[in-house]
């Protein structure tokens, strides 16, 4: 029984960055799809779609690579976990890294980016950090 089905889309998609594979393969949700949409609208992954199979629909990333084979994702982290929930308003949200990475929040507009959230004056679950 998976207690955490965030934490391992995470893992998945930093497993397959390490081994530098073009595509990963995950069960799918409504709130992993939104973090998928995120990822490709920030520029992290260039495409998602959603496979059927038995016993449920993956969901495929296309993980986007630089011209020269370098990793776009460096650093993907878990804030929120189900033990311990991080939630933040709109005017306590800083850039990641300067700008150069985003934070992914889960708002009552849905999924969106700590960039959108901050244009949008939503607050939320924070959800992942990642650069």
């Amino acid at each position: 029984m998976m207690t955490d089905p965030i934490a391992d889309m995470l893992t998945r998609i930093r497993n397959a960055v390490r081994i530098e594979r073009a595509t990963v393969e995950l069960p799918s949700s409504k709130v992993k799809r939104g973090v998928a949409e995120v990822l490709k609208r920030e520029g992290f992954i260039w495409d998602w779609k959603e496979v059927e199979s038995e016993p449920v629909r993956q969901l495929q990333l296309e993980l986007k690579y630089g011209p020269n084979g370098e990793c776009l994702i460096r650093h993907i982290r878990r804030v929120s976990s189900p033990g311990r929930r991080v939630y933040s308003r709109s005017v306590l949200l800083r850039p990641v890294l300067g700008g150069l990475g985003i934070s992914i929040l889960s708002t009552s507009s849905g999924v969106v980016s700590d960039r959108e959230a901050r244009q949008r004056k939503l607050g939320g679950e924070v959800l992942c950090e990642l650069w």
